[in-house]
């Protein structure tokens, strides 16, 4: 293996703001912030807006989206394609004879 272009491979916090949730795992992730970790060591902090502890996903709590009303704005804003007419076909002079 050469030496030096590996990243650093190390442990890591991960720390959910929102839900006071955090693990400890190794990354490679840069990082300026640490945290005391319960061992009493100080490892890297990478904060994080959402994890499995605030997941919908996860915790079964969905938000309900409202899906009403998306396809009406859809057609106002760039209009319906049911209401264009099919070409018309031409009839020849020599069929009405």
């Amino acid at each position: 293996m050469k030496q030096g272009i590996h990243p650093d491979y190390k442990e890591v916090v991960f720390q959910d703001e929102d839900a006071g949730f955090a693990f400890l795992t190794k990354s490679t992730i840069k990082t300026s912030e640490t945290i005391t970790w319960e061992d009493g060591k100080e490892y890297p902090l990478v904060k994080l807006d959402i994890s499995s502890a605030s997941h919908p996903f996860f915790t079964g709590k969905q938000k309900l989206v409202d899906s009403t009303g998306r396809v009406e704005r859809f057609k106002q804003r760039y209009g319906s394609t049911s209401t264009r007419q099919a070409p018309k076909q031409e009839t020849s002079s020599q069929e009405e004879e």
